[in-house]
């Protein structure tokens, strides 16, 4: 089943006057109903996967910390997911600053004057980073997203990973992942112009000095090989998604969790980036669009391994390597897949 929910400042913004995190009750409320219902349809309510990609991934992470979501689910699959954990004050002066480019007050009947295309404008406006092109990087590898679940000390009362940590969700298997250059293409445009220009020193300016970025550097030496417009998308890929995959894994301590990579690099982009996987995973490599972002001869045996995996999850809870938490093994997806020891020990610098 595919569920639907408030998305953006409709789902999580904070509006005075109306509920926070609207998006996660959307969340819970289609668990619900799953939980009532879904045995008509010929399914298990004691056997429910949660599944979800890039925003999708993060939502399934904050239902999984989440107490009061237990008795909804039985497992998760999280690919590529970014988690946002936003503080209220975070929230509030967000709200504000799209109030003030609105030109009305920041309460629900102020947002409800506001034409929903003008609001979905203003709220991309105001979630951009202000300043350089290279502060703009920093200032999300830093901060992270400005709009998703709020810790409102209600519903979600502290930082998903600290959930995790307390033992919240550790009797539900999960496969977590993600690919190499989540967001590598934002710089492809920019190759040619960064060629000339040092990594180190690219990476100093946003922030990343001293042994850690030596670190860092000497960790992702085949990355750097490629250019600095390669690195620095990894450097971007691993703050705001492939850095937080070690850091929850440890947080799980020995509960059934395995770790992919999804390495396979398009020859359209030369990278793996972002949604590339999603194809795979459903076995789709035949639909419109898809030769679009991976060539003309997509590796079907790829495509195959990934799919007949993610069903074995989903039907037996095991999606065929050995638990990550517990022998740091790691599956990576290309051509040919393999089992390695640490598929992320290249963002330990930033950890």
């Amino acid at each position: 089943m595919v569920m639907s929910y408030r998305l953006g400042f409709e789902g999580f913004g904070w509006v005075e006057g109306a509920p926070h995190n609207r998006g996660v009750l959307d969340w819970l409320l289609a668990l619900e109903w799953v939980q009532r219902n879904i045995a008509s349809f010929g399914g298990d309510p004691a056997r429910v996967t949660i599944a979800g990609q890039s925003a999708g991934g993060g939502a399934v992470l904050t239902v999984l910390g989440l107490p009061s979501a237990q008795k909804l689910f039985s497992a998760v699959y999280c690919s590529s997911g970014v988690t946002a954990d936003v503080t209220l004050n975070r929230s509030r002066e967000f709200a504000r600053k799209l109030a003030e480019q609105a030109g009305v007050a920041p309460t629900r009947t102020g947002f409800e004057s506001v034409d929903e295309e003008r609001l979905l404008g203003l709220q991309k406006k105001a979630a951009m980073p202000q300043g350089s092109p290279l502060k703009m990087l920093q200032s999300l590898a830093e901060e992270g997203l400005s709009l998703g679940p709020v810790m409102d000390g209600g519903l979600i009362t502290q930082p998903t990973i600290e959930a995790i940590r307390s033992g919240v969700g550790a009797d539900k298997p999960l496969v977590i992942g993600s690919n190499d250059d989540e967001f590598s293409m934002i710089f492809s445009d920019m190759k040619n112009k960064l060629k000339w220009i040092p990594a180190g020193f690219l990476l100093g300016r946003i922030g990343l000095r001293g042994t850690k970025r030596s670190d860092y550097l000497g960790a992702n030496a085949d990355v750097k090989a490629r250019g600095t417009a390669a690195i620095m998308g990894r450097y971007l890929t691993d703050s705001v998604f492939r850095a937080f995959i070690p850091a929850l894994v440890k947080a799980r301590g020995t509960a059934p969790t395995w770790v992919y990579r999804f390495s396979w690099r398009s020859p359209v982009h030369d990278c793996a980036f972002d949604c590339l996987e999603v194809p795979f995973f459903f076995d789709l490599l035949d639909r419109e669009g898809v030769t679009e972002i991976a060539g003309d001869a997509p590796p079907q045996k790829l495509a195959d391994e990934l799919h007949a995996s993610a069903l074995r999850f989903l039907s037996d809870g095991d999606p065929g390597w050995p638990h990550s938490g517990t022998t740091g093994t790691t599956r990576v997806w290309d051509v040919p897949s393999q089992e390695i020891g640490d598929g992320y020990q290249s963002v330990a610098a930033l950890l």
